[in-house]
């Protein structure tokens, strides 16, 4: 396949992303065709599909300018199909970039999505370990902990965000927390985190970090390049 779709929940160009996912991918940046699910949209519009209050399917994403936004999940749906419609007319095979939990969407071409992908590949690299997730939001610790406890079994949650100035070192800290609670692998849950992060962590935790991108890009790769 020669060019693949990558469909974000937020605005394109992803330039805290895309160019960390190439290599593992297996692929050049001309095969890349890149659609948010936000492109376009107004500010106004971009606010109706903010989360109610107190509501615990919340998704985070990056606009086109780096400022960070909240998704209400289901309000989201929609626009993802939108950006999947939009980006396959040019494509071979579309990645949804996002690791949360997406119903089955419209599609004429191969559609991968980010969240199985994750969740099959740390299944198996961290199998009969207690594992620490990293999630972006406080609102999204126990929607995490019960979609990874089926997976990995015994497993500890905790929040920091990949859009916020000191990510790199919040990011360490919260997994430095769940190695001393006693993690032995550790996920950074969200296509947001960089490998820079990932490094911080690492060192802070002293056990494996996975990285949600690279896990993913790599086994899409198997696919598309």
């Amino acid at each position: 396949m020669s060019r693949l779709g990558l469909v974000t929940i937020g605005q394109s160009p992803r330039v805290d992303m895309v160019p960390e996912l190439l290599a593992p991918l297996g692929i050049g940046a001309g095969s890349v065709v890149e659609r948010g699910a936000l492109d376009g949209m107004s500010a106004a519009q971009i606010a109706a599909l903010a989360p109610a209050e107190g509501a615990e399917q919340v998704l985070t994403t990056r606009l086109a300018d780096g400022v960070a936004v909240l998704l209400d999940h289901d309000a989201a749906i929609a626009a993802v199909q939108g950006a999947v419609a939009a980006v396959e007319p040019g494509v071979d095979a579309t990645l949804v970039v996002c690791t949360g939990t997406f119903p089955p969407l419209s599609h004429d071409r191969p559609l991968l999505f980010a969240e199985p992908l994750l969740l099959g590949g740390v299944a198996a690299l961290c199998a009969g370990e207690p594992v620490g997730v990293v999630c972006p939001l406080p609102a999204q610790v126990s929607m995490s902990h019960r979609k990874w406890a089926p997976v990995v079994g015994a497993v500890t949650v905790t929040a920091a965000t990949p859009y916020a100035p000191g990510a790199p070192a919040t990011v360490a800290a919260a997994a430095a927390r769940l190695a001393a609670d006693g993690a032995r692998r550790i996920v950074l849950d969200c296509m947001g985190y960089t490998a820079a992060m990932r490094a911080a962590a690492t060192e802070a935790a002293g056990v494996p970090v996975l990285l949600a991108r690279s896990v993913v890009a790599r086994l899409a790769g198997e696919l598309v390049a």
